[in-house]
């Protein structure tokens, strides 16, 4: 998987700055992350492993440039902490199905959603730096996109949280 392998080398330019060539990754890594997608659809062809690593790798993503843009000023703290803080709960559920003998939730539209709102307001979010009317269209679609991933991010928590509670019931039922 292209992406994962990119994670290393978009951590080293986002965090030194190299700004133009993190974006040049991340597009690459998001066209993989398409081509990848529409292959696996055109031939009928999934594997265990790419449903676990497709997710994984968008979570790296999402905290290597959160982290990167906070560091360096883009982004307040508060929102990695948002973002974070979904995943951490979910991940932290993981136990509580496992136990139920419940396997993990399906990937819901609305997650994949916030995840493709998220993973496009990064790189505008980073070209907002250029000053002229291209950065502040940069920035006011990019904080857009954000908010709007931030939000379809949470539901799509309620959503995995009321699948799981159903789950359980049912089972108690």
């Amino acid at each position: 998987m292209l992406r994962l392998a990119l994670v290393p080398v978009f951590a080293v330019l986002i965090f030194s700055g190299a700004d133009v060539a993190a974006v040049i990754v991340l597009m690459a890594a998001g066209a993989s992350d398409w081509l990848d997608g529409v292959i696996a659809r055109r031939f009928n062809q999934t594997s265990r492993l790419g449903q676990l690593l497709d997710p994984a790798a968008d979570r790296l993503y999402i905290f290597v440039t959160l982290l990167g843009l906070a560091y360096r000023g883009f982004v307040p703290w508060w929102l990695v902490g948002l973002i974070a803080s979904r995943d951490i709960l979910l991940t932290a559920l993981l136990p509580v199905l496992t136990r139920h003998g419940i396997a993990p939730w399906q990937v819901h539209l609305v997650g994949k959603a916030g995840t493709f709102a998220l993973m496009y307001s990064f790189p505008l979010l980073l070209l907002a730096k250029f000053g002229d009317t291209f950065g502040y269209l940069c920035h006011v679609v990019g904080w857009a996109a954000a908010l709007w991933g931030v939000a379809l991010y949470w539901v799509s928590a309620g959503i995995y949280l009321g699948q799981m509670a159903r789950a359980i019931r049912g089972m108690a039922a």
